[in-house]
């Protein structure tokens, strides 16, 4: 199935998009389409877009810093009891297991007074998945434009947008249809009413992001007023709302990443302020009359299991928190995306890889990525051969098996994938390898995909057995126990090694450095040598001099022909809050670089130099390769005087 079906089109028409005309729920008559009027968006339109992990880095704060606090935080967890509408919902939820990873759907909705009786619309729509055995957390966001095959639990059906759902039928609505296209099992409902979003981030005295580029819109009208520049800065209540919000001039997936860099900003904001009593009790007096949470039976959270979670976000390590995005999403008002996009980004959500950065990190600077579990996947030649009898099972494995990122390679020509002599029906799958270490290594890594296997060297002298295994280092002889399906494991995302798109770029820079040194901002300025080839200053504000608190600050900023913004910041500035989360540091020629990572991509690159720090951050949507953005920082060259 694919989400791509237009509006109004329905399941009963001819062509619903994937070639197929499929019957509708009752007898023959069309389905009826449900259609909510669009609402106008005014100053107070669409309260946030904030995410659960807000809640969960509050929480945290809340429930530990102990002593007479803990107990008031207790009774604040208690306020979360979900009423009615989520109450219902939560009796269609699922179990979760004693220390198994569990999952969350947060919705986040918008409902005022002036609205009257007039259904609410969910504004977030997201997964967050907690792994207390890896010490991960996922969360996984659905654009709210995104147009899907929508179902309530009394069997309406509708094709729209995802937040449509919450209006025709509530929670129970958003909740059937996210399990429907994501085929999770959802433990925990979390219902957000976003009135106090502004409350919470002015009561943390505000939270310090980097903004991009220059938005403006003074005029108010079909789109929310906004004024922010360009540069790392303090975003006050209202001024986050604004920058979490906005779509006027691009769509929902550049509005998701705006939402996923408010959440890191959230974390390090948290990680300040939780050792004042006063700032913990004023968030969570914001969040308990603003949050519901619910779990399967209809019943609320204990404080002992919130208490878990939140600790668990709190002490999370570096690099462990994973923002999932889904690929290929395309539009305006209206966002599609094939199933099988969807359905990858499922994986990725349940299958976190941890190495990610570090093997991002080893490509880019060309050199080999250590790991203990053997060769890359891309880097280990496969044969299948049929064991169990089953026609087709050769080739579904081998399917399966490539779809992981192995080399499957055929038997020679003229013979067939099955087994031979011995092998011909086996009961548990046989793995078989060449070489040392390295083999055996990717034989048992293979193995690990399989419910049950022997894995050994290859057998001497068996010539039809090396005949059909064509030289490959790994051969895989299916058995009558596997099941079809490989184990879930880890998507390698690495980009492929790639040369840097970059230009020379000290033309386009020079006069704009030497007119901020006029401001004498008190550290020595670089010069961005080495620029994105597709960028050039942006023509609105090419660079900005602007003061950080008692800091200085400079913010070169460009724009490609995407409609992309990336920038360099520059400032005196050693630990501010975004420097703290690096993934890793590097020397190189003598000068240390801070890398950090947004899954496999680098999302900012921090040189470190004569008591100042310089950033290159990559655009919303991390478009810039990583070997373009390591260029673009090793091209940072001091400006004499």
């Amino acid at each position: 199935m694919r989400t791509t079906l237009k509006r109004g089109i329905g399941r009963a028409a001819a062509g619903n998009g994937n070639g197929r005309a499929v019957l509708p729920p009752g007898a023959l008559s069309p389905v009826q389409r449900y259609r909510q009027p669009e609402r106008k968006r005014g100053s107070w339109r669409v309260v946030g877009r904030i995410l659960f992990f807000l809640f969960a880095l509050c929480l945290a704060v809340v429930l530990g810093i102990g002593g007479g606090t803990y107990l008031w935080a207790v009774e604040s967890v208690a306020a979360t009891t979900p009423q009615e509408a989520v109450k219902i919902a939560s009796k269609r939820l699922d179990l979760p297991l004693p220390n198994k990873p569990t999952i969350a759907l947060v919705i986040g909705y918008d409902h005022r007074p002036e609205d009257g009786a007039s259904p609410s619309r969910s504004d977030t729509v997201m997964l967050l998945r907690a792994d207390p055995q890896d010490q991960t957390i996922s969360m996984l966001s659905f654009p709210r434009d995104l147009i899907v095959n929508g179902r309530c639990p009394d069997g309406r059906t509708y094709v729209g947008r995802i937040n449509e759902a919450y209006a025709y039928c509530g929670p129970s609505g958003t909740l059937e249809t996210v399990r429907s296209i994501t085929g999770l099992r959802i433990n925990y409902l979390i219902s957000v009413n976003f009135d106090g979003f502004r409350q919470t981030v002015d009561k943390l005295g505000g939270v310090w992001m980097d903004v991009d580029q220059r938005y403006l819109n003074l005029q108010g009208g079909d789109y929310a007023t906004i004024n922010l520049w360009p540069g790392y800065q303090k975003l006050k209540g209202g001024q986050a709302l604004d920058f979490v919000r906005y779509r006027h001039t691009d769509s929902d997936i550049f509005r998701l990443a705006r939402q996923q860099q408010f959440v890191k900003a959230m974390k390090q904001a948290m990680r300040h302020k939780w050792k004042n009593p006063k700032n913990v009790l004023g968030i969570a007096g914001a969040l308990r009359k603003n949050v519901e949470i619910g779990r399967a039976g209809g019943k609320g959270v204990s404080p002992s299991t919130l208490k878990k979670y939140a600790l668990l976000a709190y002490g999370l390590p570096s690099g462990n928190f994973f923002q999932v995005k889904i690929a290929g999403v395309t539009g305006t008002n209206e966002l599609t995306t094939a199933q099988s996009n969807i359905d990858s980004a499922v994986e990725q959500f349940q299958h976190p890889d941890i190495d990610a950065s570090a093997k991002a990190t080893a490509r880019v600077l060309h050199r080999r990525v250590k790991s203990k579990d053997g060769p890359s996947p891309r880097n280990v030649s496969v044969v299948v051969l049929n064991g169990n009898g089953v026609a087709g099972s050769a080739g579904n494995t081998s399917y399966l098996l490539g779809q992981k990122g192995y080399r499957v390679i055929l038997p020679p020509e003229g013979y067939q994938a099955n087994a031979p002599g011995k092998w011909t029906s086996t009961f548990r799958t046989q793995i078989f390898y060449r070489g040392k270490t390295n083999a055996r290594l990717a034989a048992e890594k293979v193995s690990g995909l399989f419910n049950s296997t022997d894995v050994s060297r290859f057998p001497a002298g068996n010539r039809a057995l090396t005949a059909l295994s064509n030289g490959a280092m790994v051969t895989v002889i299916v058995g009558q126990t596997f099941t079809g399906r490989l184990t879930p494991t880890p998507v390698d995302l690495t980009p492929p090694r790639e040369p840097p798109n970059v230009r020379p770029g000290k033309a386009d820079t020079l006069p704009y450095v030497r007119a901020a040194s006029a401001w004498k901002p008190g550290f020595p300025l670089q010069i961005p040598t080495v620029l994105d080839r597709n960028s050039v200053p942006d023509s609105r504000v090419p660079y900005r001099v602007y003061k950080l608190d008692d800091r200085k600050a400079v913010r070169f900023t460009y724009s490609n022909n995407a409609n992309e913004y990336w920038g360099i910041e520059e400032t005196d500035w050693t630990d501010a809050p975004a420097l703290e989360d690096k993934n890793f540091s590097e020397v190189i020629k003598g000068r240390q670089y801070d890398f950090y990572y947004n899954g496999p991509h680098i999302h900012m690159i921090v040189l470190r130099a004569g008591g100042a720090s310089y950033w290159v951050v990559n655009t919303l949507l991390d478009s810039l390769s990583n070997e373009t953005m390591l260029a673009i920082a090793k091209g940072l060259r001091p400006m004499r005087k």
